[in-house]
C-alpha cells in the first residue's frame, strides 16, 4: 500500500476539517445552558436535552459508518458537517423548547462526523501510523474544545446567539473543505455486501460485554462515559446556578481545562507511560477523579470550588489508557468492530449520565458531582478485575 503515507495531505485536510468541527461544538458547550434557560429550562431539562443528541448519535453513527462503507466517506463527512450547521442556525432561531430539543436532534440523527474520520484515517494509513493518527485526530479535537470556549464567551457579550451563528458558520466552512479538498478514500463503495447485517446489532452489544477481559474494558468505558458526562451537567449546574458565574467566566474555565487536557494528552501521558502500565494510570485517572469530582460535590464557595477543580484539571484523562488496553486485547481482525462497540457503549454514557445528573440536581445541584464519584468508584474496582498483562482475545 505505498499510497498510504502518515503525513498526506488527505490527513492534513481532515485534520483542518475536525478541528473546525471540533471548534464549532466547543463555541456553544459552555453556553447551551446558559442560553436554553432562557426558556425556562432546568437542569432536569438540559439533561434531557443532552440526552436526546446522544440517543440519536448512538444510533446514527453505525449507521452513518455502515452507510460510508457502502457510498464513500466524503458523501457522509459532508452530510454530518451540513447537519451540524443546520442544527446550530436552528438552535439560534429557536423560539421554544421544543424548536431547542428538534435542533439538538437534528445535530444528532447525523452526527457521525467522528467514526467517517476514523474510517478515512483507516483507509489512509499504514496499521503502524493509525494510532499516531488517531493521535493527531484527538489533539485537533484538543485544540478545538480549547479554544472554542474562549471564542464562545467573547462572542456572548454580543448576544447569546452570536456564538451559535458563529458555530454555524464554522460548520459552513468544514463543509466547503471537505467539498473540494478531501479526496474519497474508500476505494471499496459501491460493493454490494456478502450477507445481510443489521445496522445496529444490539444483541453483540450485550454479548460483548461477557468477552474475556475486552467485556470487563467495555463496561469500564460505560461507566467512564456516565460518570464525565454527569459530570458536565454538574459543572453547568453548579457554575450557573451557584456560583452565579457569566457564560464568559464559565467559556474561560472551559479554556483553561482544555489547555491543560492538550498539554496532558500530547506531553505528560506519553511521560507518565514511561514510568508505568496503562493499567496503572487507568487506575489513578478514575481515582483521582472519585476523590476530587467527590469533593466538588461539597464546595458550596468559588474559592473552595476552584481549588478542586484546579486540582483535578491535572489528572489524566481516562480515555487514552483505555484505548490502548482495548486494542491490546482484542486482535487486529477485530480492532474496527471492537471500536464501534466502544464508541456504541460511550454514547449510551452521553444519555444515562446527563438523566442521572439532572435527576439528583433537583434536590442538590453539586449532587451531579457525587453521582460521578460513584460511578467512576464502581468503575475503578473493574480495572483491578483487568489482567496487568492481556493477550488478544477473539470479540
Amino acid at each position: 500500500m505505498s499510497n498510504k503515507k502518515p503525513f498526506s495531505g488527505t490527513m492534513v485536510v481532515l485534520m483542518l476539517v475536525m478541528l473546525i468541527n471540533a471548534l464549532s461544538y466547543g463555541v456553544i458547550i459552555p453556553l447551551l445552558y446558559p442560553y436554553a434557560s432562557r426558556f425556562g429550562i432546568n437542569p432536569t431539562g438540559l439533561s434531557l436535552l443532552f440526552a436526546s443528541y446522544s440517543l440519536l448519535q448512538f444510533i446514527a453513527t453505525p449507521l452513518i459508518g455502515r452507510l460510508s462503507d457502502r457510498y464513500g466517506r466524503k458523501p457522509l463527512l459532508i452530510i454530518s458537517l451540513i447537519g451540524s450547521a443546520v442544527s446550530l442556525g436552528a438552535f439560534a432561531m429557536a423560539s421554544n423548547i421544543f424548536q431547542l430539543f428538534l435542533a439538538r436532534m437534528i445535530d444528532g440523527i447525523t452526527g457521525g462526523n467522528v467514526s467517517v474520520a476514523q474510517a478515512v484515517i483507516a483507509d489512509t494509513q499504514k496499521p503502524a501510523d493509525r494510532a499516531k493518527a488517531f493521535g493527531m485526530l484527538g489533539a485537533a479535537f484538543g485544540f478545538g474544545f480549547m479554544v472554542g470556549p474562549g471564542i464562545g464567551g467573547l462572542l456572548s457579550r454580543y448576544g447569546l446567539t452570536t456564538p451559535f451563528w458563529f458555530a454555524a458558520g464554522l460548520s459552513v466552512v468544514g463543509v466547503l473543505m471537505a467539498t473540494f479538498f478531501l479526496p474519497e478514500t474508500n476505494q471499496n463503495r459501491g460493493e454490494k455486501p456478502k450477507q445481510r447485517e443489521r445496522v445496529i446489532d444490539i444483541p453483540k452489544l450485550w454479548h460483548a460485554l461477557w468477552a474475556p477481559t475486552t467485556g470487563v474494558l467495555l463496561m469500564i468505558t460505560l461507566f467512564a462515559s456516565i460518570g464525565q458526562n454527569a459530570f458536565v451537567i454538574g459543572f453547568q449546574s453548579v457554575t450557573v446556578d451557584l456560583l452565579k458565574l457569566t457564560a464568559f467566566q464559565v467559556g474561560l474555565i472551559f479554556t483553561v481545562f482544555g489547555l491543560v487536557n492538550v498539554i496532558m494528552q500530547g506531553f505528560g501521558i506519553r511521560y507518565l507511560l514511561k514510568l508505568t502500565s496503562s493499567r496503572n494510570l487507568l487506575l489513578f485517572s478514575l481515582g483521582g477523579g472519585v476523590l476530587l469530582v467527590g469533593l466538588l460535590g461539597f464546595a458550596t464557595s468559588l474559592p473552595v470550588f476552584s481549588v478542586f477543580l484546579a486540582i483535578y484539571m491535572f489528572i489524566p484523562p481516562a480515555a487514552p489508557f483505555l484505548s490502548g488496553l482495548i486494542s491490546l486485547a482484542t486482535k487486529n481482525e477485530d480492532q474496527g468492530g471492537m471500536l464501534g462497540l466502544s464508541q456504541a457503549y460511550t454514547s449510551i454514557g452521553q444519555v444515562v449520565g446527563p438523566l442521572l445528573a439532572g435527576f439528583v440536581t433537583r434536590w442538590y445541584v453539586p449532587g451531579a458531582f457525587w453521582v460521578a464519584a460513584a460511578i467512576w468508584f464502581a468503575a475503578t474496582i473493574l480495572v483491578t478485575k483487568v489482567p496487568k498483562v492481556s493477550k488478544a482475545v477473539d470479540l
